[in-house]
Formats: C-alpha cells, structure tokens, sequence
C-alpha cells in the first residue's frame, strides 16, 4: 500500500487544485492520500468525493502553524483523522490571520525595493485562505526580478534569520495546538522537525506524551538525520510518517507525490488511535 500523507493544493501554498491533485496521486498509484493545507480543512469534503470518483482513499489532515516559545521558534503540527474538526475552525482562521498580516506587511516591504503592486501578489492566491511568501514571489518573478522561487532574491529578501522583508509573528503557543487536536479526537504529528530545528522541542513533546508522531521521511531530513528520528521515535513509542510535502510549481526542492511514503503499518496505526480518542 503506498500512502503519502502530506501535500499542499490552492487552498493554500499549493499551485495544484484539489481534483489535479488526486488525478495525479491515481496516476502514482497512490492508494491512500492527506491534503494537509496550511490551517484550513476545507479541502476534506471535496477531496473525499473525487478521491471516491479516481480510486483514492482520503484521510483528513491539516498542517497546523504553531511556536516554541521556550525557543522562539516555528514549528509545524501535523493533525490527522480529527473526529470533530469544527473544534480546530478557531484556532485554523486565527493562524491564517496572523499570515495575512505578516504578508501584507512583506508585501508593502517589498514594494519599496521592487515596483509591483499588491495586486499582482493577490491574484495568485485566489482560492487561499492566506497570502503566502511564494505567492509573493510568483509576482517578482512574472515582473523580471528573478527567475526562480527559492534563489538569490528569496534568500535576499525571506530568509529566516536575516530576511530584509520578512515579518515574522508568534502562532499560538505549540501545547496548546497539541491539546486542541487532541480534544477535536485527531492524531498529532510533528511536521519535518529538521527544517525547523525543533529536535529538542521533539524529545520533550514526546517524553510528556502530547505527541502521537513525527514525520521522519521527508526531504528535509538526510539518512543521518531520519537515523536520528526513528531513534526517538522508537523510544517514545510515537507514529512514524512520511510525505512529499508536494506544492507543485512553489516545492523548495524537487519532490513529486510519492516521493516519501507512509507505511501501512503506521497508516493503520493513526487510524486506530483517531478511533480509540
């Protein structure tokens, strides 16, 4: 059974609608897909429909924003197969304020270095639920000023430590995230911990029991660092999942669905547990 459990369509960074999404995971024969959109569930019901219509199995999932405050860090919570996912509706529409916020602040940044217009950023996230850095670049590059998503200027501009346009906030505080998805009855996994440095926060997640998993298999992390992963894992008994973290035309690296997989195993694992909450 080949399961990817982590993508991205319109709804949020993805530049793939929901049905092209599903049409291409049939043509990898992918039997079981989750289209985890950055704070927004509204992919789910459409997603099972089409998903029924091609062959695909579809199990609800949404990428949470959230923060280390012991660290000042972002991390990424993964929730899968919440039994009452209109408790997560709050906490998914402030996030995605908090985005809109910090990226129309980018974008008035920007505009002092590169004449483009906000609007030249806005048409390419008709669909989302926010305003993301890549849509932002989508609009430097159709103007001349670059001719990649992730190079020179992106560096120049949003890179994480030193970005001179990026705006950074606070997302709500991580145990809180874990303990609404748990009260909403999902399983919740830590998206890529490598990318984001929150290794430490892992181990203490885990050693408390507020984490179910943790997403191993993803580009983000070399052999060494999945070496490192699983060890934890294994020690705190936690679901190991993998995805491609798929964006289509605004990946960071080159990576297609299918590219990092769940096993059956693990799937049925998520599963249980999201039946025993």
């Amino acid at each position: 059974m080949i399961c990817d459990l982590h993508c991205h369509t319109t709804l949020s960074d993805g530049s793939l609608g929901i049905e092209d999404i599903i049409v291409q995971a049939k043509r990898m024969n992918i039997d079981f897909l989750s289209i985890t959109d950055h704070d927004t569930l509204s992919s789910f019901s459409r997603a099972n429909i089409l998903g029924q219509r091609y062959g695909v199995k579809i199990l609800q999932g949404v990428e949470m924003s959230a923060w280390d405050k012991e660290r000042n860090s972002k991390v990424h919570i993964l929730c899968y197969a919440p039994k009452k996912p209109d408790r997560l509706e709050g906490l998914c529409l402030k996030s995605c304020e908090i985005r809109k916020q910090c990226a129309k602040e980018m974008i008035e940044k920007v505009m002092e270095l590169y004449p483009i217009t906000p609007e030249s950023v806005l048409k390419h996230c008709t669909g989302s639920k926010s305003i993301f850095k890549s849509h932002i670049m989508r609009a430097l590059i159709e103007y001349g000023y670059a001719l990649e998503f992730y190079g020179e200027l992106n560096n120049k501009l949003f890179n994480l430590k030193n970005g001179i346009c990026l705006v950074e906030r606070e997302y709500p505080d991580v145990k809180f995230v874990l303990d609404l998805i748990h009260s909403a009855r999902g399983v919740a996994v830590m998206a890529h911990p490598v990318l984001y440095d929150n290794i430490e926060l892992l181990e203490e997640l885990a050693a408390s029991g507020k984490l179910d998993g943790v997403e191993v298999d993803h580009y983000s992390a070399n052999e060494e660092q999945r070496k490192q992963l699983r060890e934890i894992a294994e020690k705190y008994n936690l679901i190991v999942t993998g995805g491609s973290d798929f964006h289509g035309l605004y990946n960071a690296q080159p990576t297609h669905l299918g590219s990092n997989l769940t096993t059956k195993e693990n799937l049925d694992r998520i599963i249980k547990l999201s039946n025993k909450k």
